[in-house]
């Protein structure tokens, strides 16, 4: 018969193994990686991943111009996304998902989609992930970002390269990323700290990127934002922006007005109104065009890289996971 003393200790011993905290690491070596043996020994920086841009801003419904996406973030994770970005605003004292402002399009919570990120890390391990997020009101990376990493889950998931600066030679292959557990990769276009959270990483001082809101089909390929302090442009690694835009007020001469009326109507029009071009997706999203853009970039550098990510709209329609595999090598 057990004792009570025995009862005590096992209460104890279990008790203590519940209180340790979480770790997301795994022992066992992966034979996949990103769904690829080929990519466990292939360095971070040296494997194309195609993502979607503005992720959380899907709809079904063609008449809303505020989205990019038509299918859900794990729906874009299905299909093999393996870049989120997303831009977020404070909406009163929520972080939300929103481009500009909430009323063009409200995402939701960061923390709400940060949660189906952690589902996806959580039920599938031998998978690495890249967020990038973009900061336009500069909040605190320590006092609003982290926090929400912490009640969502993802902080143990989130790499720590120990620099602000990792050149692109220097980052670990995908199998030893999963391998330690911390395989979700977070960019931020400014103010990230990382003496601050050591985990939310300057973008720009690691990864270059083409234009965005482009509206020609072309893609002309330039080295767009990026800081060079301290690494150059060929240890950088970097992103295409292959998201086709159309302009549905084009630039026109400034009206003849009195009272400076022409003035005002030409500033609120500006340059125009840029939107997803949603018609020609399947076109843009196409191997051949995706490819195109690449080869174009990979002179810029001096090394003939090529991309590690590919941004798009409607990841759901046109070729972006066969234009990766085939950046890839196959």
């Amino acid at each position: 018969m057990i004792s009570f003393r025995q009862l005590l200790v096992v209460s104890l011993v279990v008790a203590s193994v519940n209180a340790l905290p979480f770790t997301s690491k795994r022992q066992a070596k992966p034979e996949k990686c990103n769904g690829r043996a080929e990519l466990c020994d292939r360095k971070f920086s040296d494997v194309t991943f195609f993502g979607a841009h503005n992720s959380y801003a899907f709809s079904k419904n063609p008449l809303n111009v505020g989205r990019n996406q038509v299918v859900d973030v794990p729906t874009q994770l299905k299909l093999g996304a393996r870049l989120l970005q997303a831009q977020s605003h404070m909406d009163g004292n929520i972080l939300k998902f929103c481009h500009t402002n909430c009323d063009i399009f409200d995402g939701g919570s960061v923390e709400d989609y940060f949660r189906i990120v952690k589902t996806f890390l959580d039920e599938n391990p031998d998978e690495v992930l890249t967020l990038i997020l973009t900061n336009p009101e500069g909040l605190s990376v320590s006092d609003v970002r982290k926090p929400i990493f912490d009640k969502s889950g993802l902080t143990p998931f989130a790499f720590v390269p120990g620099t602000d600066a990792l050149k692109a030679s220097d980052w670990p292959t995908l199998g030893s990323m999963i391998q330690s557990g911390k395989r979700l990769v977070v960019f931020m276009d400014s103010n990230a700290d990382v003496s601050k959270v050591d985990f939310i990483l300057p973008e720009f001082k690691m990864v270059w990127e083409t234009p965005f809101s482009v509206t020609d089909e072309n893609f002309p390929c330039k080295v767009d934002r990026i800081d060079t302090t301290p690494l150059n442009t060929a240890d950088h690694m970097y992103m295409i922006n292959h998201s086709l835009n159309v302009n549905l007020i084009p630039d026109l001469p400034k009206p003849k007005l009195p009272f400076g009326l022409g003035d005002k109507i030409d500033d609120a029009i500006g340059e125009g109104v840029i939107v997803p071009d949603f018609v020609r997706a399947d076109e843009t999203n196409s191997v051949a065009s995706i490819t195109k853009h690449a080869d174009g970039c990979a002179k810029l550098d001096g090394v003939g890289k090529k991309p590690t990510f590919v941004l798009l709209d409607w990841v759901d329609i046109g070729e972006g996971f066969d234009a990766a595999n085939q950046l890839n090598g196959f």
